[in-house]
């Protein structure tokens, strides 16, 4: 179990500091998380502080009773944290088997590299020995980045916006992926969006705005309030909540 004590965060602005996050208090447990909130409301920063790409002002992470707040990316990752970025990194030089090898920690083989594609939807024999380069579109790079997940097969596993910058056959796709993770994978996932089919696989939905917890609960909680305005998610949330800051 994931969980963040007190968590807050502040920037440097042109107005001294800003606080973006304010005492978040949250355990994730093993299930599907999906976190949800306005632009700019401070979701991507949590994200990116359970990973470790920053440091909170304030504030512990603990993993399974662990505290892992001063470790580096490379030690939680050993301890089990995975974190998949909005725009997925591109490896000229590399193929698509390298990565997963690289990615599960051990020299994997043919067979079991293709299996993690085939588990992606990815036809195995067309991506094994591509480069992971510019010759891959946005929605092929989203489900290898899956497909490395997969491999290393970790305890938490955070998606930031996996929609983002995708074509809607490649989203459509993404959702079947998802739900298949959902199955299969364990710890738990945690998945930053604003997208209703999202929202509607997880176990747990988190708003987050103006950089502070506004919900917690399961979907049938969450959604009907959430949803229930045609203008979508965001504009709801922007509205309910008196915008991003």
């Amino acid at each position: 179990m994931l969980e963040l004590v007190n968590i807050s965060f502040s920037a440097p602005s042109e107005n001294g500091e800003k606080e973006i996050l304010k005492n978040i208090n949250l355990k994730l447990d093993d299930g599907f998380n999906v976190i949800t909130g306005p632009n700019g409301g401070g979701k991507s920063t949590l994200a990116k502080i359970i990973a470790g790409i920053i440091t909170p002002t304030n504030g512990k992470i603990l993993l399974d009773g662990e505290d892992i707040t001063n470790l580096s990316i490379t030690e939680r990752a050993n301890k089990g944290i995975s974190f998949a970025f909005q725009q997925p990194v591109r490896f000229k030089g590399i193929t698509v088997h390298d990565l997963i090898s690289l990615a599960s920690g051990k020299d994997i083989g043919m067979t079991e590299a293709c299996d993690f594609l085939s588990q992606v939807g990815l036809c195995a024999r067309d991506y094994i020995n591509r480069e992971v380069n510019a010759s891959l579109s946005g929605g092929e790079l989203k489900r290898i980045e899956i497909a490395t997940v997969l491999a290393r097969g970790t305890k938490v596993s955070l998606f930031d916006e996996p929609e983002a910058g995708i074509d809607l056959w490649s989203f459509n796709s993404l959702i079947k992926v998802f739900e298949k993770l959902h199955e299969t994978l364990g710890g738990s996932i945690m998945i930053i969006s604003h997208q209703e089919r999202i929202l509607n696989i997880a176990d747990k939905v988190i708003v987050v705005a103006n950089g502070t917890i506004k919900a917690t609960g399961t979907k049938e909680e969450i959604l009907p309030e959430l949803l229930g305005n045609t203008m979508g998610p965001c504009k709801v949330l922007t509205d309910a909540l008196g915008g991003a800051n």
